[in-house]
């Protein structure tokens, strides 16, 4: 988003509708995706989660200032980590491992209910989308879309803190694990670093389109029966 104005190529309202997208992801949708992470941890075992005051949707327990700020600025952000004792898991790489791949399945599932949206006016009232204000909840609606799947995968690389790594984790052994754990700040700035450059985020946005590609045709196929016109 700071691109986009510094570039001067833009017009108030794909602004604005840019703006009210992000602060719906970061009270509404951070909030959800931390969420998902607790309740599936309480699940697994750790039953001390409720009393972390995280198993709830109030964006005042998950909010990050500078991951929020990030999100309005960049289009990418995070919110506090959820505190999770692998010890309470059965199995504590694979539960740590489960509860951090719910976080982006959250990002996805909004990612869905917003192409659901989408589609329902299409299908229903596809002329509301020449309307200045159909124009305004197109951009909405899109921008909410790419930004969620973006989060999903931003967060599933395999460098710590990212939830990513936890799945990474699953696979290795307890003394590289440890390793990244006491480098975690390093790899972040490290994250950080390739972001910038550009070379990171070019890779990213390709993923994410291929994922919103298939998400918008899976999201499509209740629609399909109305917009071949069969009855």
């Amino acid at each position: 988003m700071l691109s986009l104005l510094l570039s001067g190529n833009f017009d108030l309202p794909s602004v604005v509708a840019e703006i009210l997208a992000v602060l719906l992801i970061i009270f509404l949708i951070l909030p959800f995706h931390e969420w998902a992470h607790a309740f599936t941890a309480s699940l697994l075992g750790d039953r001390a989660m409720r009393g972390r005051g995280r198993l709830t949707f109030n964006p005042l327990n998950h909010i990050d200032p500078f991951g929020a700020l990030c999100m309005l600025l960049f289009g990418f952000g995070w919110a506090k980590a959820v505190p999770v004792d692998p010890r309470s898991f059965k199995h504590p790489k694979l539960g740590m491992a489960i509860t951090a791949l719910m976080g982006p399945v959250a990002n996805l599932v909004a990612a869905l209910a917003g192409m659901l949206v989408y589609n329902t006016i299409y299908t229903f009232a596809v002329s509301f989308y020449t309307t200045t204000l159909g124009v305004f909840l197109e951009i909405f609606l899109l921008f909410y879309i790419q930004c969620n799947i973006g989060l999903a995968i931003f967060n599933l690389i395999p460098i710590p803190p990212l939830d990513g790594s936890k799945i990474l984790f699953l696979f290795l052994p307890d003394e590289a694990v440890d390793f990244c754990y006491r480098n975690s700040s390093i790899f972040f700035v490290i994250l950080f670093a390739f972001l910038f450059t550009g070379w990171l985020g070019s890779l990213l946005g390709w993923v994410t389109n291929i994922v919103e590609q298939g998400l918008f045709w899976i999201s499509s196929l209740p629609f399909s029966f109305f917009i071949n016109g069969s009855y």
